[in-house]
């Protein structure tokens, strides 16, 4: 379930100019679609300010799930087309795709997985090159791979030129007398997607590692960051942290902050690199009295710095239960200059979404989110889309309870450091909510501050249909 809450504390001066969101336009759905699934419309990627592509997953009238990719041309949004599956997909489509990636207009990637003709999950892949989507392809894994009832996915993927991408998943690992979860990194080279390489995991793994690695930023080619967890020896879920340097990679164990349980239950959320080698990663985790607390953790020249706890809004509950979408909610435009946001429980036993920034290598205190005006006091949910166009200047995607109850959609923008109050997101056809499983899925701003959401919305009682947005 997505729910998206964001506005600030503090209101934005009034010298500083008020940034402009356009009214959310409809994503045309291919022909046969009967809406968004479940609202899933999770990845966007913009390499300039009028060019973008978005991917997700509709349904058809026999319950089939597509995989769609939805593209904005030269400022105009095309209807969007089926990423089909490789030919041993099952006869009933389900494929989901995870991530998309543009390095260029036209030139982008998909990565995910898909059901085969024998019940199997396969690890994909589909290309775009100026501007034609070929065949979709399956990963090669690696050689210790399961050759039956496997579950290989690809979670996410970085395109730094056309043709040259990099992506990060899982895959079951072939042992006795159950097959174990373990890493992988996917390299696309000169428009040729290699097989895929098992990753070294740190030592002390459980005897099923049940590994996730589903974020992934990459600064230059051949030098990346991804992050997931693992469970360890005592059967504690680890934080996982993973560098390549170029073109080798290596992974390492998050290290807790130091008044972490010893069973901390760490999880890595999301990351985000400013250059090769410096990089910043938010998470939860559980400190030694039970307390799910936030953190941030720095990467500076290819090493990993102990996490620090997160300082949450004046007024947090004792045991503030924080929480992280994983949707892309952290933005670092320059080293030591970030934008998170989240969710955390207040005294009165509320959730409530805050922001949260970096400023010359320095976590300020959490700001919790306030509401606009009308809108419902009680449950709210976090910061899921965040994107900065520069130090200071962010801008986040979010939703609200409205006085009628139903859950509206939010875009809040920050300028010089202060984030100003948020602005309600006028639905496509007079829609009246995003519905529970609806919100701004994912944000994107180029450097001159022009910024694309997509998300979702309740097109009718039970089905949903894309959006997107635009602003300046």
């Amino acid at each position: 379930m997505i729910l998206l809450a964001l506005s600030t504390l503090v209101a934005v001066p009034a010298a500083a100019a008020a940034p402009t969101w356009e009214n959310a336009q409809r994503v045309l759905l291919p022909a046969g679609a009967t809406g968004l699934s479940q609202g899933y419309l999770p990845s966007l990627s913009c390499p300039d300010a009028t060019n973008c592509a978005t991917t997700g997953i509709y349904s058809d009238t026999r319950g089939g799930a597509h995989a769609l990719v939805a593209s904005e041309v030269a400022g105009h949004w095309e209807r969007a087309r089926e990423v089909n599956a490789p030919p041993d997909g099952a006869s009933t489509p389900s494929v989901t795709p995870y991530a998309i990636s543009c390095a260029s207009a036209g030139d982008c990637a998909i990565v995910g997985s898909y059901l085969n003709s024998s019940g199997s999950a396969v690890a994909f892949s589909a290309t775009e090159v100026n501007g034609t989507w070929h065949d979709s392809q399956a990963i090669t894994l690696p050689s210790n791979a399961a050759t039956t009832g496997q579950n290989a996915q690809l979670r996410a993927v970085v395109c730094e030129s056309p043709g040259t991408c990099s992506a990060v998943g899982t895959y079951l690992e072939a042992s006795t007398p159950l097959s174990h979860t373990v890493a992988m990194t996917v390299d696309e080279v000169h428009g040729v997607w290699r097989g895929a390489q098992s990753l070294a995991l740190p030592t002390g793994l459980n005897v099923d590692p049940q590994v996730t690695l589903s974020n992934l930023a990459c600064a230059s080619p051949g030098n990346c960051a991804a992050s997931g967890s693992y469970l360890d020896a005592n059967n504690v879920t680890r934080g996982l942290l993973v560098n390549e340097v170029a073109s080798h990679w290596s992974a390492t164990t998050l290290l807790e902050p130091t008044n972490a349980s010893p069973y901390a239950l760490a999880q890595v959320s999301s990351l985000a690199c400013a250059r090769p080698g410096f990089c910043t990663a938010i998470g939860t985790y559980e400190t030694a009295d039970g307390l799910l607390e936030g953190f941030t953790v720095d990467e500076r020249g290819a090493t990993w710095s102990r996490a620090m706890m997160m300082r949450l809004p004046v007024a947090a509950s004792v045991n503030p239960h924080v929480f992280f979408y994983g949707y892309g909610g952290i933005s670092c435009p320059s080293v030591g200059n970030c934008a998170t946001g989240g969710q955390y429980r207040d005294a009165t036993g509320t959730y409530q979404g805050f922001v949260i920034n970096e400023v010359s290598g320095v976590w300020a205190a959490a700001t919790r989110v306030v509401l606009p005006a009308g809108a419902s006091a009680g449950h709210n949910g976090g910061v899921v889309a965040l994107a900065c166009a520069s130090a200071g200047t962010c801008r986040a995607g979010a939703a609200y309870l409205d006085a009628h109850g139903n859950y509206q959609a939010l875009t809040l923008s920050e300028v010089g450091n202060v984030w100003g109050a948020g602005q309600r997101v006028s639905l496509p056809g007079g829609a009246t909510s995003v519905g529970v499983d609806g919100g701004v899925y994912a944000m994107t701003c180029t450097a001159q501050n022009h910024c694309t959401g997509v998300g979702s919305y309740l097109a009718s009682p039970t089905t949903y249909q894309g959006f997107t947005i635009s602003g300046h």
